[in-house]
């Protein structure tokens, strides 16, 4: 057999012990991870490897090399996707005839599915809620001049936020780096968006995992509105009169409201200085999980992090410490409030969510239980009722992993 060929960052000598001599169809089931796998237009496998779940891609060298850097890219860009593990190409049979290389990915914890999600929690609004994720990840990777040229529920991965979602991008194979996007490219990417999910949610109702009652056309058409509704938000400029400066910062909080920080703004005035117009120039995701982080240390998602700090700053108010420095706070929030609640968490079950969207559903049951008896319930008391009658019946998602990479095609009826 001609030498392996291994691309990765961070080698992992366990690699060398997989049998890559055989294709990725034929490998035993015995040194495979028993998790699901959806539809794919590749063979795709996945594998425990050193204490990790890895994902493992069959495709052609080139496009293996290809979609490997262009993850490293995205993920130093601070796009949500999956992590890039390595590439191993240069695989024979045992025989001498030459395989495809593979691509290895690793397994984001906690992630659903868009199957899972509908087999799993679907309410009837579980699409809509798909859906403001989704669009919130594809107006991301827009302004950061991101072509994917394949967007579809398939191709994205889910975690819970705080009621909501966040979405995950997986497959890249069919994407590219621009240093802006035109109109055309993106339109042309919603507007592949829009069939794709029309058909994918005709599939599910097939399946009566869809409201039959549903319209998949006027969910497809929602996508489209809600994607140009944040476009416009995030991009337009704006005009106001000259003793209306206030609206300047205005426009700042309400960037920050929908989770982006405004890294730059470009003002301009008229020749008579009568009026204004600001535009947004730079603009980043991820406004209250980078301060969550900043003060606490929690790596939570965008809507995690915006309860957590809603909590942080009732805390503040509770205990009187509106005038004390706000790091001294959240340190005190952190070890009085929130690590106790996560550490109550038994370890049997430690898998089945992740400890900010723990912490998140603890306040929901507590205002719950409190409505319930006509008083507050305590923290305490919520969390014990909370893993006896709630916890302990949720799947458990942090190895719940799925090799959906391709769009379902939409057949005429």
């Amino acid at each position: 057999m001609a030498p392996l060929e291994i691309t990765a960052s961070r080698a992992d000598p366990a690699l060398l012990d997989l049998p890559w001599e055989q294709p990725l169809e034929q490998w035993p089931e015995e040194i495979l991870a028993a998790l699901p796998r959806g539809i794919s237009r590749h063979v795709v496998r996945f594998v425990r490897v050193s204490g990790r779940v890895l994902a493992l891609k069959e495709i052609t060298r080139d496009l293996a090399q290809r979609e490997y850097e262009m993850l490293r890219v995205l993920g130093r860009l601070g796009i949500p996707c999956v992590e890039p593990f390595a590439v191993i190409s240069g695989r024979t049979t045992r025989e001498g005839e030459p395989l495809d290389a593979v691509l290895i990915t690793r397994h984001l914890q906690f992630s659903l599915p868009y199957r899972a999600v509908f087999s799993q929690v679907s309410r009837p609004d579980t699409a809509h809620r798909l859906l403001d994720a989704l669009a919130v990840l594809l107006v991301h990777l827009h302004l950061e001049g991101f072509y994917w040229g394949d967007v579809s529920l398939s191709n994205t991965l889910f975690r819970r936020d705080a009621g909501a979602f966040a979405a995950y991008l997986v497959d890249v194979e069919t994407g590219a780096l621009h240093e802006k996007l035109t109109a055309g490219q993106r339109q042309y990417d919603l507007d592949l968006a829009r069939t794709n999910i029309i058909g994918e949610l005709m599939d599910l109702q097939a399946g009566d995992m869809f409201d039959p009652e549903a319209d998949p056309v006027a969910v497809g058409d929602d996508l489209v509105s809600r994607y140009e509704d944040l476009w416009e938000t995030l991009t337009s400029r704006e005009r106001f009169s000259a003793d209306e400066r206030w609206r300047v910062s205005a426009r700042i909080e309400k960037l920050n409201a929908l989770g982006f920080d405004v890294g730059e703004l470009e003002i301009t005035t008229d020749l008579d200085g009568t009026t204004l117009s600001i535009m947004p120039k730079v603009v980043d995701a991820g406004h209250h999980a980078r301060r969550l982080m900043r003060l606490t240390g929690i790596d939570a998602q965008e809507n995690q992090a915006r309860r957590l700090l809603n909590d942080l700053d009732q805390f503040r108010a509770d205990t009187e410490q509106q005038l004390e420095d706000e790091e001294f706070v959240a340190h005190e929030w952190l070890k009085d409030q929130y690590e106790p609640v996560v550490r109550a968490v038994p370890r049997s079950m430690r898998s089945k969510l992740e400890p900010p969207e723990f912490y998140h559903e603890i306040l929901e049951h507590k205002w719950f239980l409190s409505e319930q008896a006509g008083q507050d319930v305590s923290l305490d008391d919520t969390v014990r009722h909370y893993i006896l009658n709630v916890l302990i019946h949720r799947p458990d998602e942090r190895s719940l992993v799925t090799t959906e990479t391709s769009a379902l095609p939409i057949f005429d009826s």
